[in-house]
């Protein structure tokens, strides 16, 4: 008999917990499981049914009263689905799943399984990602954050599984084609500079006002550098973009900047530029970015904290800065600009290695079900 999965998150667009969700369903698939994924639908969510899982629409991310309306639909979908496993990967979906399964008893009753993407606030409604019957942290950064918060949480409990990066799309010595290229440089990116790329959505604590100042001081030392801003905006966020110009406007350096918004070629992107920055200013949990670039060959440099730090520190340790410095960043890029470093090819971090953890987390807990 098949054995059914099913995830749940707010939504299925763009992004490293969608990525995941997607990716884990279509391994899933390929195993001979049921797949089934709750959200409140997304771009993702045509790749998902291609991919042979089932989706089911239900505006499980919105934040109102109302939302606890859905309990009831949630417990009918568990049990007519005869789902062994609800795997929660958001807090208000967790809560949701988890007074759901509170009316199924007896053998029946799914297992529960939380992954803590974030580190998230520290209170009673964000505990709910401790309740699973398994925890899934996304980096030991994360574990320890769970266990130096949630003292009641049972270590035992806690898995912690890397996020991991396809390297059919992320090759190492990635090579843009001629066409991709040609488009690239007629779109305004120039050619003749040293390309300095922060990847990251507009948003204060990713680091844009850093990059604009480490930029400043580099070609403030002659050297000859452009900065690409890649990353997608929201709405709510416009008011901060339009500083971020207008700081760049203020310093005279419109010039030396682009912004490329959301892309869907990032891979391309990577491989074309010569350093990619992580610049945080609060420790992300992982640092799928900075593995993407590696994972492709192209030299990072990063805040040494958080999830990033632990990628850094087993592929390219000599990328590491104390956070918030931007004087050691400029230097730093200083020293990679005068001569290059090798970014030697590894197999750390690997989409195939992050699914086979997740699949024996998910078989544990099967194991035990009749």
């Amino acid at each position: 008999m098949k054995r059914t999965i099913l995830q749940i998150l707010p939504n299925l667009d763009y992004g490293g917990v969608e990525r995941g969700t997607v990716e884990v369903a279509n391994m899933l698939i390929s195993e001979g499981f049921n797949s089934i994924v709750i959200s409140g639908s997304g771009r993702l969510v045509p790749e998902l049914l291609a991919g042979g899982s089932k989706h089911i629409e239900l505006p499980v991310g919105k934040k109102s009263l109302l939302s606890f309306r859905l309990i009831p639909t949630l417990r009918k979908v568990f049990i007519e689905n005869k789902v062994d496993i609800v795997h929660a990967r958001s807090r208000l979906p967790a809560w949701l799943s988890h007074l759901a399964l509170k009316k199924i008893q007896g053998p029946t009753k799914p297992c529960f399984v939380t992954t803590v993407h974030g580190p998230y606030s520290v209170n009673s409604y964000s505990k709910i990602m401790t309740k699973g019957d398994r925890i899934i942290a996304i980096s030991n950064y994360i574990k320890n954050y769970i266990i130096e918060n949630y003292p009641g949480v049972k270590k035992e409990n806690i898995t912690v599984i890397h996020r991991g990066v396809d390297r059919n799309i992320f090759t190492y010595g990635l090579q843009p084609t001629q066409e991709w290229s040609e488009k690239w440089y007629r779109d305004g990116v120039p050619s003749e500079k040293f390309l300095i790329t922060l990847p990251a959505r507009i948003t204060r604590w990713k680091g844009q006002n850093d990059f604009i100042e480490i930029v400043a001081k580099l070609k403030k030392s002659g050297l000859n550098i452009h900065g690409l801003f890649v990353g997608g905006i929201n709405v709510k966020k416009k008011r901060y973009l339009d500083k971020l110009q207008n700081t760049i406007d203020r310093l005279g350096m419109k010039d030396n900047f682009t912004f490329l918004g959301h892309r869907d070629d990032i891979e391309e992107i990577m491989a074309k530029s010569d350093i990619i920055l992580s610049l945080a200013n609060i420790p992300e949990a992982f640092g799928r970015t900075a593995l993407e670039a590696l994972s492709i060959g192209t030299p990072v440099i990063a805040y040494d904290h958080g999830g990033a730090s632990e990628v850094l520190a087993k592929i390219f340790p000599e990328g590491k800065v104390a956070p918030l410095d931007t004087d050691a960043t400029v230097m730093l890029i200083k020293k990679f600009y005068a001569s290059m470093p090798n970014v030697k090819k590894n197999n750390s971090f690997s989409l195939n290695e992050m699914l086979e953890k997740t699949l024996e987390t998910y078989a544990s807990l099967c194991y035990k079900r009749k």
